[in-house]
């Protein structure tokens, strides 16, 4: 197997993972707060650990960015902690693809923040995202579906407060390492949630700690290596086009271990949110090459 089949496999295995995290919000009858405390405490410390095995822990504060990086984390934070509320108040489909949501807020934050043009393809690409949001959840059932009005809520903040964090880390990214920056992100999450969580007993968590465990390893910290290998041997578009399946794998998984079966609305508007965010990823790349 050459270097870019290999990465395109892993990166796979990546987005797989990725998406397995959404079934915690379901697996864990804790306060999301709790899942994500559990999240990055074991993520920020399995960095740690690895970027002072390759001898680059001194890379987390050798400049004047990392006190910045760390308040980022209230942002992933509360990301994490609203993805995980939109799960548990309805399904794992419903906060996945409300969540997708996220590129109708970069599309239209992004040529305010950073003086860019907004381009046509980029607005035609939030409009079907919202036309499919409507699908899977249409103003005239907001009064009987209230469990899916609320995910639908918490999963399109998720979003906002995910594209915030995407337009701040473009900037910062240009200045810290990735894995630093990951890894300051995540230890100053694990403060805010430390700040915000309600009182519970130790020994509550004590009796998730090897979900949690999972979770920060297998759903956080591996993902994460493989998805940074990846992007060494592949396009920016591949790679652009392969992270819409996160939802995809999401929801067939929650199919297979939760038996949660989305509605055919819900597939239907999925398909369309999914569809527009695929074309115009693969699109906007074009243009690129041909700019």
């Amino acid at each position: 197997m050459n270097d870019s089949r290999q990465a395109l496999f892993t990166l796979h295995i990546a987005i797989l993972l990725f998406g397995i995290s959404g079934l915690f919000g379901k697996l864990l009858p804790i306060d999301p707060s709790w899942i994500v405390l559990g999240r990055t405490l074991v993520g920020s410390t399995a960095l740690i650990l690895i970027l002072a095995l390759t001898g680059k822990v001194r890379r987390l504060f050798v400049s004047g960015q990392w006190p910045v990086n760390v308040m980022l984390g209230s942002l992933l934070a509360a990301h994490w902690i609203t993805f995980f509320q939109a799960i548990q108040v309805s399904f794992v489909a419903i906060g996945l693809l409300s969540f997708s949501s996220f590129p109708v807020f970069v599309t239209l934050l992004e040529p305010l923040l950073f003086r860019e043009r907004l381009r046509w393809l980029d607005m035609l690409t939030a409009t079907g995202v919202v036309a499919g949001l409507f699908i899977v959840f249409p103003l005239s059932s907001m009064n009987t579906e209230r469990g899916i009005a609320e995910g639908v809520g918490w999963g399109i903040l998720s979003a906002f407060l995910f594209a915030i964090l995407s337009l701040a880390n473009r900037s910062r990214i240009q200045k810290t390492d990735a894995m630093v920056l990951t890894c300051l992100q995540n230890i100053g999450a694990v403060i805010t949630t430390l700040l915000v969580m309600p009182k519970v007993g130790v020994s509550t968590i004590a009796d998730y700690w090897l979900q949690l465990l999972l979770l920060g390893l297998l759903c956080t910290t591996l993902p994460l290596m493989l998805f940074l290998n990846s992007l060494r041997y592949l396009k920016a578009q591949l790679v652009s086009l392969a992270t819409c399946l996160e939802p995809l794998y999401g929801i067939v998984l929650a199919g297979l271990f939760l038996s949660e079966i989305p509605s055919t609305r819900t597939l239907l508007g999925g398909a369309i949110i999914l569809g527009a965010i695929t074309i115009g990823s693969l699109f906007a790349e074009e243009s690129k090459n041909h700019g």
